[in-house]
């Protein structure tokens, strides 16, 4: 037993430990709490902000290794309208896209909830199960009769929504002019949803359409799908939604557009940068200068990306060592913010590789646009950092620019012949998006295989936007876009006969039209290897030369037939010119006897079919060569009008052209000259042998007609040329009389009223003072005039009508372009005026030619065949001279409007002279 006295010695120590041990842990806690920051929440919200900060940056955009098409087929799309019936398109050829575009199926398509469910035979219960489940309890059914289906066409480059349909000023978005790096700028911020355009485009079968930012700055603006580089672009659905909102047509919107939005995946974002002439032109610096220009803000984006990286390296290094939640928390919160900066976030993103669009800066390119000169350094594009980008070509759109001089119709085939995507566009409003598939339909002509041509403007374009995972492809869980057509998309004229975006149809009340069985299948194509090798051989400029074969008659000294003219074998059809112009068939395939093995002779002018008497001039002893042209056509040569054809070489560089007349209604003439009252004459600018001249005259367009290049009223005396001929001086060069006909313009852009532009012409026509518009006046020559807003037109035509009952004298008067001219084909047809069309294929550009009408699928008729209904005097011709040989395509594209082939030919050549 202890003694009281130890006892109480024990407890009293016992009780100053305790004291010193509570009052030690007193003073810790206060110490602690006072170095603890007052702002430091209770809860771990801010260090869980700050580590999902971290996790973002390093998370690759696209769908991961989870994504399931399977999965989107049961659960549907996002942008699934709800109420929208399931739609089962029956008995089509369906190219689905896949396999490198050589997968068709035969059978059936099932789209519902904004996706593909099914394709080939669908049973049943398949359908059944689907129905059970719709809303609309019922299944719309398209009976497709054999016809293509494939997916939506997606454009890779286009300004639609940016650019206003009719153009005006009120609605210029396209560009900013404030600097030339801007990448904080948006396209989406810009995007009108109630433009015209859309409905024309899908009308073309375009679905889906990434949209840029134009090319007046070097990093401009940021859109919904990626591209070259001049800003933020976004990929967008084309058909209207409920919501009417820019955001609502974007295609999987990044988390900068839409925040907290739920997806299995991060998406990706778009960015174009523009490195050729155009900001260059509009702020006056060279390529030089873009070049630092793009490094020193790319240096910007590394140093925050740097910075980043650091952060979220501490970040990281904290999160393995602080085991204690306040502890952990105080930490993170002691780093700060995480280093941002709003103006150069998008190219931190690039070079994080989540933007799709060079190695010093080490992120990948998704596609070089425009790019005309890519084909000559195939394998440079394979060592581009990060993979093989698309190339995003025009097929003929060229020579305007320096930088686009050297392109070639044969890229596409020599890009694809060494492996490197081939992306078609339109650069929409450049070229009318809705006939996006033309390109691709010229791009197969010049030798790209089919399948690669449909994927050119579907699969490609998609995987190329990073969606390749939802659109340009048919298949179980993608997208619900497709287009049904009335022949095969790469035949000439294809035309949709109903399309389909997120499962919804697109076209109201469509006109479709029937095609024959040949258009059914690809269009055979020539062998263009050896054109395509000297393409490359020459850098883009192959010899060109206009060629003449030497006709003889009878040899005197041989005392026997001369050798001369030209054979040709493997003869399909002949087309031949009569005395009034008129274009029929000497022979074609449905003449009974003769198919593709025939054979003629062209001699001394003249055609002979190599049968009876004639075959004694068909031995090839009397020739002086032979051609097989494998089951082809011969055909008088065309004729083509409108463009500056043989007055200017490079559009956009003034050295090479003939130059702008000066006009006397807007400005003055020089004195020197002849004055105000002198009338320029094109003959005396004619330039021979250009590229765009000699590759018309290679493609058979022989004769042009060209008027004096102006902005203004008055033009001048336009004249008909020789495409092949090397000089004014030879023989031939210039067929009929020097001056073919007077031009002027009429129109609402010229800066004078239409009221005085009238007011001139009146004056001009009862008071002419120069013997030009003494000819018009008397019937002499042809008064043509530009014009295309039909109120304007009927304002001319009862000018003609009072000049002619005041003078007892008829002036032939010709409208071209005439976009309008439908509105008044009775009223023309009346008056005697002759029409040339010189946009086959319309676009409401211009307030003025806003009143299109637009051809099948949206009217039964286009300007074409309203004209020639009332017996217009109709021709078909170009405004730019790059697509003057282009004129049997449009030719060709004519016939899917129901013209008999022969009035179609003529349109070509004899209705232009007349």
């Amino acid at each position: 037993m202890k003694s009281p006295q130890r006892t109480m010695g024990m407890d009293s120590r016992f009780r100053r430990l305790a004291h010193f041990t509570v009052l030690s842990l007193l003073v810790t806690a206060a110490l602690l709490y006072s170095t603890h920051p007052s702002n430091l929440p209770s809860t771990s919200e801010d260090a869980e902000r700050v580590f999902a900060q971290c996790a973002s940056i390093a998370t690759p955009a696209g769908p991961g290794p989870l994504y399931s098409h399977a999965s989107r087929a049961r659960t549907g799309s996002e942008r699934y309208v709800v109420g929208t019936p399931p739609t089962l398109i029956r008995n089509a050829k369906i190219w689905t896209g896949r396999d490198n575009g050589t997968e068709i199926v035969h059978g059936d398509l099932l789209l519902d909830k904004g996706v593909v469910v099914a394709l080939g035979r669908i049973s049943r219960a398949v359908i059944a199960q689907v129905k059970a489940t719709s809303q609309a309890k019922n299944v719309d059914v398209f009976d497709a009769q054999g016809k293509w289906v494939t997916p939506g066409i997606v454009d890779l480059h286009s300004h639609l929504g940016l650019s206003s349909a009719p153009s005006l000023k009120g609605a210029a978005d396209t560009n900013s002019r404030k600097a030339p790096i801007l990448p904080w700028l948006r396209s989406i911020d810009a995007l009108n949803t109630h433009d015209e355009s859309y409905a024309l485009t899908v009308a073309g079968g375009v679905t889906t359409a990434q949209i840029l930012p134009g090319s007046a700055n070097n990093i401009g603006i940021v859109s919904p799908t990626l591209s070259e580089a001049r800003g933020q672009s976004f990929l967008i659905k084309l058909r209207p939604t409920a919501e009417r909102s820019a955001i609502s047509k974007v295609l999987e919107p990044p988390q900068t557009l839409i925040a907290n939005q739920t997806s299995d995946h991060l998406h990706w974002r778009h960015m174009k940068h523009a490195c050729g002439e155009n900001p260059s032109r509009v702020y006056s610096q060279t390529r030089m200068d873009s070049g630092w220009k793009f490094r020193e803000a790319y240096e910007s984006a590394r140093k925050i990306k740097v910075a980043q990286d650091a952060y979220c390296a501490r970040v990281d290094s904290i999160r393995k060592r602080s085991w204690l939640p306040w502890q952990l928390r105080r930490q993170i919160a002691s780093l700060g913010e995480l280093p941002q900066n709003l103006q150069w976030e998008a190219l931190v993103d690039v070079l994080r590789g989540r933007v799709k669009l060079s190695n010093e800066f080490k992120f990948p390119v998704a596609s070089f646009h425009h790019a005309g000169e890519t084909y000559l350094v195939p394998d440079l594009l394979k060592k581009t950092w990060g993979g093989v980008p698309s190339i995003a070509l025009f097929a003929s759109n060229a020579r305007k620019k320096r930088e686009a001089y050297r392109n070639s119709e044969f890229a596409p085939k020599v890009l694809a012949n060494h492996g490197i995507p081939v992306v078609m566009k339109s650069d929409h409003p450049v070229l009318n998006s809705r006939y996006l598939p033309y390109e691709a339909q010229q791009a197969h002509y010049y030798g790209l295989d089919a399948n690669l041509a449909l994927a050119s403007v579907t699969t490609t374009p998609a995987k190329a936007a990073g969606m390749g995972h939802r659109v340009g492809t048919l298949a179980e869980g993608y997208d619900a876009d497709a287009v049904i057509w009335d022949s095969h998309p790469l035949a000439l004229g294809a035309t949709p006969v109903q399309v389909y975006i997120d499962g919804i149809s697109q076209i109201a009340k469509p006109h479709a039209l029937v095609k024959p069985e040949a258009l059914q299948r690809a269009p055979d194509t020539p062998n263009w290897d050896v054109e395509a090798q000297a393409a490359v051989e020459y850098e883009g400029l192959p010899p060109l030369r206009g060629r003449k074969v030497k006709w003889s008659g009878w040899d005197e000294d041989r005392q026997a037939l001369a050798k001369g003219g030209v054979k040709f074998v493997g003869v399909k059809s002949v087309w031949m010119q009569d005395d009034d112009g008129h274009v029929h068939a000497m022979f074609d395939e449905h003449d009974a006897g003769l198919g593709h093995g025939n054979s003629v002779v062209v001699r001394d002018g003249s055609v002979l079919l190599c049968e009876g008497d004639n075959l004694r001039l068909c031995d090839d002893e009397h020739v002086e060569e032979i051609v097989d042209l494998q089951g082809g056509s011969l055909a008088p040569g065309l004729t083509t009008f409108g463009s500056p054809l043989g007055l200017v070489e490079i559009l956009l560089e003034p050295s090479t052209s003939d130059g702008v007349v000066n006009d006397a209604l807007s400005g003055s003439v020089p004195a020197i000259a002849g004055g105000d009252n002198a009338v320029i004459r094109a003959v005396d600018g004619l330039q021979f042998e250009g590229r765009n001249t000699l590759l018309a005259y290679r493609s058979g367009v022989t004769r042009a007609i060209s008027a004096p290049i102006s902005n203004g009223f008055q033009a001048g005396l336009s004249t008909t040329f020789d495409t092949g001929a090397s000089n004014i001086l030879e023989k031939g060069a210039i067929p009929w009389q020097e001056d073919t006909a007077l031009h002027i313009r009429v129109s609402q852009s010229l800066g004078v009223s239409v009221s005085t532009q009238i007011a001139t012409l009146r004056r001009l026509l009862y008071h002419p003072t120069s013997n030009a518009w003494d000819l018009v006046r008397t019937g002499l020559i042809p008064l043509v005039i530009e014009v295309d807003n039909a109120d304007i037109m009927s304002t001319l035509l009862k000018l003609k009508s009072d000049y002619e009952e005041w003078s007892d004298i008829i002036i032939h008067m010709t409208f071209t372009g005439a976009a309008e001219a439908h509105l008044l084909a009775e009223e023309i047809s009346q008056a005697g005026v002759s029409v040339v069309i010189t946009s086959p294929r319309p676009y409401p550009g211009a307030w003025e030619n806003r009143r299109i009408l637009p051809g099948p699928p949206l009217s039964r008729d286009s300007t074409l065949t309203a004209l020639l209904a009332k017996n217009v005097n109709v021709a078909i011709g170009v405004r730019d001279d790059f697509d003057a040989h282009n004129a049997r395509f449009n030719l060709a594209w004519a016939s899917h409007l129901g013209i008999e082939r022969y009035h179609k030919q003529s349109q070509g050549s004899s209705d232009r002279h007349q």
